[in-house]
């Protein structure tokens, strides 16, 4: 049926690997999966993950049981982008079907241990090995530094407080300016004790060699758990906030919602993403993987233009934010996952975290060794974690909602925030910030007086800057 040697086989391969029974009645074509080329495996892996979503989905765990056996043969977690890819990804839709069985579930993962100092490494790797945090502290700050021009009494909240060195070089900053420091207070939210104890430390120290006025304000607490009190804000403080990659948490509490309102989801939508996945243009499938995995397997259109938002579909995010927009902030910075990994249904959510993690497994390609420990955690302990979440958990256990730019623009400016352009001289610095990385894949583009940070054409993260408007 099928020949080794790739001149003999004239359709394409997407076209061979559709028409391709992963029925066990045909047996398996082990022998000549492992002598396929790059290009021909990224293709391959992504069919395979499409079928297997497929079968999962609609719960035919036999199929999706062969699928995965397939999957694992080409899968790598230090092999080339596609191969990394498909070795989290294949993780998570076998975590999706052990969940059908909770106490199977339950007793795999009863000995894991999660470790507070390795998610603060992983994360300070992330920080230290792409650019799109930097970006966003840089051009937070400039906004801080513009908006409390002239203030005395400067108080910032920071809803993900666990990097230093956002906040050191605001205290810099600060100490320059020529109608001398502020007495600044920050706020700093965080589940982990540890990690505010960390930043307090150090911010502290910062302060003191500057000989500024300084106090930290530590709140242990979950952000859907926020008491909004506690964050103390008083009179004749000049309040601006801080939102790093956090508001999408609280979307998982209205999913709950809606399921228990409406516990009937459309699954018929499942087979029709797949189906019209594998009906997209072999050779823009193909492209994808010629051109570093991003440039050419795009989106389907009705997934990237985001619906108009429920006004019952966002209840926690609504409530939070009118009661940010209560404390009267002269300024809130919104730095968000550009992506759109919130539908529905599984095979919505599949096809889009592919694109953009595509996206991430590639800039890591580019710029870091596949030998690399440091890449290999990165890869593990946060992108594969977020993968795991987007695929395998539904309801309120799904935190890794992220959704487009367009959207977090329509909550906010429901919520009574107007839009403020970020500076010229902030972009400025972020696009020096990104030269310097070498890198041609890393771009910055302005959508309506927002940021976006892409990797090649592909957006990846959004930096907004708002205003309370009266």
């Amino acid at each position: 049926m099928f020949q080794e040697e790739s001149s003999s086989v004239t359709s394409s391969p997407l076209q061979v690997f559709s028409m391709m029974s992963l029925s066990p009645n045909l047996g398996s074509p082990y022998p000549w999966l492992r002598e396929l080329k790059s290009e021909e495996r990224g293709l391959y892996l992504i069919h395979l993950l499409l079928t297997c979503a497929n079968h999962v989905a609609t719960g035919s765990l036999e199929n999706a049981n062969i699928a995965l056996e397939q999957i694992s043969q080409l899968a790598s977690p230090d092999g080339d982008t596609m191969q990394r890819m498909a070795a989290y990804f294949t993780e998570a839709l076998a975590d999706r079907i052990l969940k059908a069985w909770p106490g199977l579930h339950k007793a795999l993962n009863s000995t894991r241990i999660s470790l507070v100092s390795e998610e603060i490494l992983v994360r300070k790797l992330f920080f230290e090995m792409f650019p799109f945090l930097k970006v966003a502290f840089v051009l937070t700050n400039q906004a801080i530094i513009e908006a409390m021009e002239g203030e005395k009494m400067v108080h910032i909240i920071d809803l993900n407080a666990a990097e230093p060195a956002q906040w050191i070089a605001l205290i810099q900053a600060l100490s320059a300016r020529p109608e001398g420091p502020p007495h600044l207070r920050i706020t700093g939210i965080n589940q982990q004790k540890e990690v505010l104890d960390q930043l307090a430390h150090r911010l502290t120290e910062e302060a003191e060699k500057l000989d500024i006025p300084f106090q930290f304000n530590p709140i242990v607490s979950k952000l859907e758990n926020l008491d909004i009190e506690k964050l103390r804000v008083k009179t004749g403080e000049a309040l601006a906030i801080s939102s790093v990659l956090q508001l999408h948490t609280l979307l998982a509490a209205d999913d709950e919602l809606l399921r228990k309102k409406s516990p009937l989801a459309s699954k018929n939508l499942n087979g029709i993403q797949l189906q019209r996945a594998l009906q997209m243009n072999q050779s823009t499938l193909g492209e994808l993987l010629e051109k570093d995995m991003v440039n050419g397997y795009s989106p389907s259109p009705d997934s990237t233009s985001s619906s108009p938002l429920s006004s019952s579909a966002s209840a926690k995010v609504d409530s939070f934010l009118n009661a940010l927009w209560g404390l009267s902030p002269k300024l809130m910075v919104v730095t968000e996952q550009d992506s759109n990994h919130n539908g529905s249904t599984l095979m919505e959510r599949l096809l889009e975290s592919l694109y953009s993690y595509a996206a991430l497994f590639d800039c890591l390609e580019s710029t870091v060794s596949r030998a690399s420990l440091e890449r290999l955690k990165v890869e593990k302990m946060l992108f594969g974690e977020e993968i795991k979440n987007i695929i395998a958990c539904e309801g309120a256990e799904r935190k890794e909602r992220h959704e487009k730019l367009d959207k977090w623009i329509q909550r906010l400016d429901l919520a009574s925030f107007g839009n403020v352009p970020l500076s010229y001289y902030g972009m400025l610095q972020a696009r020096r910030l990104l030269q310097g990385y070498n890198c041609d894949g890393y771009k910055m583009k302005e959508e309506n007086g927002c940021i976006v940070i892409c990797w090649q054409d592909r957006p990846l993260f959004s930096v907004s800057a708002w205003r309370c408007r009266k």
